[in-house]
């Protein structure tokens, strides 16, 4: 008998392919392995956890999973196959011939599989104390600096101690739980949470594709939306950020102690529990949301929350409803906006507001090196900054962030709460600022009255004398020819009367209206001799003005290129102020990508043409044309399509020319359009050719993915974060636009992504010049490794345009190419 059950028993093996006995071990080898059939399972050495097959609450179906040995309850805190279940008892988890951990089914077919790295030469799987389940090579003992895959790489829907969540940067793994779909069913539901890689990182929980609770950033003792997260007896945590990795973890003060972290999709809640020996149940301790005001975004921008409030949403002061009707019906979601109109610049100041959960800081810059007068001193040099605090609260405070664009997702702590310093305008900053600048005003009178007082004798005495000075320097500018202030450089343009372009246009008809932009509406007309153009006319409302309608003029009049659009004319009568270009039928090229029925009209043929068209009309500017000229706002509305499709960089409004040696300067008024700027001009204002390097770089994402780069995908990232994520993890394809999925020439494609990511690095002399891009979309040379691209900008847009030195939130100069869409 016992000689038939242990043939019967090797059968088995073999007809699974198995190179040895299952059997229950603390290590799985290649001639050891879990069978379901046997129920054999792996324990950790100190017998706090246990792994094996099993079936959740009314489910037959089987799965391989990590839970507490001695906890009656079966708490199972990690699932391999919870995508794969197996519907019977014939499942297998074993080491392959590869020397990768896979879990087999009954017909030998693999359902689940280890994404390890490296190949190893002695393979063990060890399930550790901590409850990390571990492939090694087994000469290597534990160290952790061999796993060659571990569980904890790959969490579930709980988090258990020394468990990171969060990034690693180097192998692009975002460590991130999701909740299982119900008690019967450990399948990925809806309900996730993990850390958003913003340049000040925070954690975030997300329902569906809507962002649900957000922690507020670590602010060097706790999340700022967690003013309870406070020293306990049980155990200790810590966040790191650094080049490698983004992560908060816990640690056990009592390795005694169980106590877990878990996902709850029934009521879309994080809950954490420990456990009671005395009642021999899990105690729930702390559960997120925890009020009304943990909702993401409740109140809407510029607005707070307090649930000690009634309503809850109250606006901060300096700020009104939106809408005061849907306020008061308490529909806050649209927020508040200021009283007054921000001045930009040293007209503006800063109120402090204490007590406060960050704001949402997808749109937030931090430098760790600045102390809070220098993080003031910038905050206030750049008129799209809106506040800023330390950005570690720890000892006496230290570093700096910034947030840029609206302030959403406030709310108040009776204790434990942050300082927030809010732009103001001057005269809106109560009356402790106009105490401070009355005291000013007479210190700067009385010390202006005494040196006037000191002065006057001096004064008196060289009268005389100053008056002949004035009166030869009179009588030697009426010698001089008078200055003619109405001329200006020769520039062989020609001009039309309004009233041709009025016949043109048909009184600027609205019938004939194809676009708006920041500069005012683009009308369609034609000539006498019958030749079809477009007129851009400066409306009354723009914020732009004379200075960017003449520097359009200037500088397009001297450009000649194929790749660049053609300006005929201009006119200038009265207050009008119109620019006559050669007309583009095809429009722009947003109309196509971001079209799903026009984007099927361009192949990939097409696109990559369009690429290299930009690129070259980009050298011409940098390098080959009589100017240096840096466009500042290149964006796919901006690229204009003729009959052939070919691409016409268009829109100088907002341009700059170097000349001689110069390759970069600064200014104090950011233009262009957020999303599309590099992150060294967003933020300080510093631009050079390698800013529209930057651009060039999204514009090349845009037309792969016909998606644009404002756009929220996964984990609430831009296109470029949406993109690296799947480069990181060797998915660019995936980026693809569907429409392309029958003309792309994947070798192509897959160049301009990776060149794309070189266009995107973070720091300027990391990204190539054009003339080294042109060199690249046409050679098949290998492409130097990118660096994982600068995320301020792209991995979060803003949420508008700006186009003013107020810094609104509008279009820069969205012309000719701007569909009139309805609303």
């Amino acid at each position: 008998m016992d000689a038939l059950y242990l043939l019967l028993f090797f059968s088995i093996n073999t007809l699974r392919h198995l190179p040895g006995l299952c059997a229950a071990a603390d290590t799985i080898t290649p001639s050891r392995s879990l069978s379901d059939v046997n129920g054999s399972t792996l324990s950790s050495q100190d017998g706090t956890f246990e792994l094996g097959f099993f079936s959740p609450g009314n489910s037959q179906k089987r799965f391989v999973g990590i839970w507490y040995k001695n906890v009656p309850a079966r708490t199972v805190v990690w699932v391999a196959n919870r995508l794969n279940p197996i519907n019977d008892s014939s499942g297998v988890l074993m080491i392959d011939g590869l020397g990768k951990l896979v879990i087999l089914s009954s017909n030998s077919a693999v359902v689940w599989s280890a994404n390890s790295s490296g190949t190893a030469q002695d393979p063990v799987v060890q399930l550790l104390d901590t409850g990390n389940l571990v492939l090694r090579n087994g000469d290597d003992g534990d160290s952790g600096a061999t796993y060659l895959w571990q569980s904890f790489d790959y969490p579930t829907d709980t988090v258990i101690a020394e468990m990171k969540i969060g990034w690693d940067l180097r192998r692009g793994i975002d460590r991130r739980l999701t909740a299982w779909k119900s008690a019967d069913d450990p399948s990925p539901g809806d309900f996730s949470w993990g850390l958003e890689l913003h340049n000040y990182p925070e954690a975030v929980a997300w329902k569906g594709n809507q962002e649900y609770f957000r922690s507020g950033p670590w602010n060097g003792l706790r999340y700022s939306g967690a003013p309870e997260q406070r020293t306990n007896p049980l155990f200790s945590f810590n966040f790191v950020n650094n080049e490698d990795e983004v992560y908060f973890i816990f640690h056990l003060k009592n390795k005694s102690v169980l106590t877990r972290s878990i996902l709850n999709q029934s009521n879309y809640a994080w809950e954490r529990y420990t456990w009671s020996e005395a009642t021999q149940a899990w105690k729930l301790s702390t559960t997120v949301p925890k009020d009304y005001c943990d909702y993401y975004g409740l109140c809407g921008a510029y607005s707070n929350c307090d649930v000690t409030e009634l309503p809850v949403c109250q606006c901060l002061s300096g700020f009104s409803p939106k809408s005061p009707e849907k306020w008061n019906s308490m529909d806050w979601s649209e927020g508040c906006t200021r009283n007054k109109p921000l001045e930009c610049g040293d007209r503006d100041g800063f109120v402090e507001f204490g007590g406060l959960k960050l704001p949402d800081t997808k749109f937030s810059w931090v430098n760790r090196t600045l102390d809070l007068k220098e993080c003031r001193a910038k905050c206030l040099r750049n008129c799209s900054c809106m506040a800023y605090t330390h950005s570690d609260i720890s000892g006496a405070g230290s570093g700096c962030v910034m947030w840029f664009g609206d302030l959403v997702d406030i709310r108040h702590f009776a204790d434990g709460g942050q300082h927030l310093y809010i732009r103001m305008p001057r005269s809106a900053l109560g009356l402790k600022s106009r105490h401070w600048l009355k005291i000013v005003v007479i210190v700067v009178a009385v010390t202006l009255a005494a040196s006037v007082l000191l002065l006057t004798c001096y004064n008196i005495r060289r009268w005389r004398k100053k008056l002949k000075v004035t009166a030869e320097v009179k009588i030697d500018e009426e010698k001089k020819e008078p200055k003619n202030e109405s001329s200006e450089e020769d520039l062989e343009l020609p001009t039309f009367d309004l009233s041709t372009i009025s016949d043109a246009t048909d009184n600027f008809s609205l019938n004939q209206k194809i676009g708006e932009g920041g500069f005012g509406p683009v009308y369609k007309g034609m000539l006498p001799d019958g030749q079809q153009i477009a007129v851009k006319r400066l409306s009354t409302i723009s914020r732009q003005g004379t200075k960017e309608f003449k520097n359009e003029v200037i500088l397009i009049a001297k450009l000649q290129h194929r790749n660049l659009v053609k300006l005929l004319g201009c006119c200038i009568e009265g207050e009008e102020k119109v620019l006559i270009y050669e007309y583009m039928p095809n429009r722009s090229l947003d109309a196509f990508i971001f079209d799903g029925t026009r984007g099927k009209l361009l192949d990939w043929q097409t696109r990559f043409n369009i690429i290299c068209g930009v690129a070259r009309g980009l050298l011409y500017l940098h390098q080959d044309s009589r100017l240096r000229i840096i466009h500042r706002d290149l964006k796919a509305s901006n690229v204009l399509l003729d009959n052939e499709m070919n691409p016409k960089i268009s829109d100088f409004g907002m341009a700059r020319t170097f000349g001689g040696d110069q390759s970069e300067g600064n200014t104090n008024r950011v233009v262009g359009t957020y999303g599309y700027m590099a992150p060294e001009y967003a933020i300080d204002g510093l631009f050079s050719v390698k800013s529209d390097v930057f651009s060039f770089g999204i514009l090349i994402l845009e037309i792969i993915s016909g998606k644009r780069n404002r756009g929220l995908f996964h984990s609430n990232q831009n296109l470029i974060g949406h993109a690296w994520r799947l480069y990181a993890e060797g998915r660019p394809l995936d980026l693809i636009d569907p429409c392309l999925d029958r003309s792309c020439i994947l070798s192509e494609v897959l160049r301009c992504i990776h060149l794309s990511f070189l266009c995107l690095q973070h720091h300027p002399e990391d990204r190539p010049s054009m003339a080294s891009v042109v060199v690249m979309l046409g050679s098949e040379s290998a492409l130097p490794p990118p660096k994982q691209p600068g995320f301020l900008i792209d991995r979060n847009p803003f949420e508008g345009d700006s186009s003013s030195s107020k810094h609104e939130l509008n279009s820069v100069n969205e012309i000719t190419v701007t569909l009139v869409e309805a609303r």
